[in-house]
């Protein structure tokens, strides 16, 4: 069965509380994978590693924050496809659904680009 872990200073790292939750997928009702549930110092890196990302993100020229985002689109229409994917299993949505909310999502990311 998939396990999701946590996001946390780039990476992705196993929870270590040894508890988790299941995820649904609600169109069938069956388990599809096992998230972590994050222990307080999980959750302590993660704030703290975004806290940091932040204070990078924000010295960070206009221009290059423009190139990282049009990056992003580049890979979100790269992987739309996979990511409609899991957002129709997991959300219960069908994928033309799932796939529009993808690109309604890329067109906000568009917009703030300019």
């Amino acid at each position: 069965m998939r396990e999701i872990g946590h996001w946390i200073d780039g990476k992705m790292v196993a929870g270590t509380s040894g508890r988790t939750a299941d995820v649904f997928n609600p169109a069938t009702g069956e388990v599809q994978a096992k998230v972590a549930l994050a222990s307080k110092a999980e959750l302590d890196a993660a704030i703290a590693s975004a806290a940091k990302a932040q204070v990078a993100w924000g010295a960070t020229n206009p221009q290059r924050r423009a190139r990282v985002m049009m990056a992003l689109v580049g890979l979100l229409n790269r992987d739309m496809d996979k990511m409609a994917e899991m957002l129709s299993s997991e959300h219960g949505k069908t994928f033309p659904d799932a796939k529009g909310d993808i690109q309604r999502g890329l067109e906000v990311i568009e917009y703030c680009i300019g």
